[in-house]
């Protein structure tokens, strides 16, 4: 059981540092619900099924599937698969939705990419392709041929933005 702990605490503490979260989502408590859970920790994996939904404060993850894969106790890699993967939280510039039918998250690097489908949306404006990358470190977002995507990129722009 404290393995477990251990797993959700470090899903919960990657996806809500995803973006620039509001600070006092870190110091809520982490709510996740799937249909089943399969943890190996021989292989370090830990493989959520079926309508899974992580909250925590204002940040709401739902996916069919999320696998955690970790490298010396420590989580190295999250990947989470749907139809699509949706992604919510509120920043102290609005709220930020991303969808796409694979998120991927590395650890060290922090590094998220939507993979299929992709859509960023905050405030009214929308970045879409099928290949987005959020480097958090560097502030810095790529999508389409300059995130190895293969289709081209629509953003829309709210007046006023």
């Amino acid at each position: 059981m404290r393995h477990l702990e251990h797993f959700l605490l470090a899903l919960l503490l990657t996806w809500s540092s995803l973006s620039t979260a509001l600070d006092s989502d870190r110091r809520q408590p982490v709510d996740l619900a799937a249909d089943s859970v399969d943890i190996d920790e021989g292989r370090q994996v830990a493989i959520y099924k079926g309508n899974v939904e992580l909250r925590q404060g204002s940040m709401h993850l739902r996916a069919d599937r999320v696998t955690i894969h970790h490298r010396q106790r420590k989580p190295d890699r999250i990947v989470a698969e749907g139809r699509p993967v949706r992604f919510e939280q509120d920043t102290g510039r609005g709220r930020i939705k991303a969808r796409a039918r694979k998120a991927e998250y590395v650890v060290n690097s922090e590094i998220l990419y939507l993979i299929g489908d992709a859509v960023l949306v905050q405030n009214g404006n929308t970045m879409k392709s099928d290949r987005i990358v959020y480097d958090r470190v560097k502030h810095k977002v790529r999508a389409g041929a300059a995130a190895k995507g293969k289709q081209r990129v629509r953003i829309t722009i709210q007046p006023g933005q």
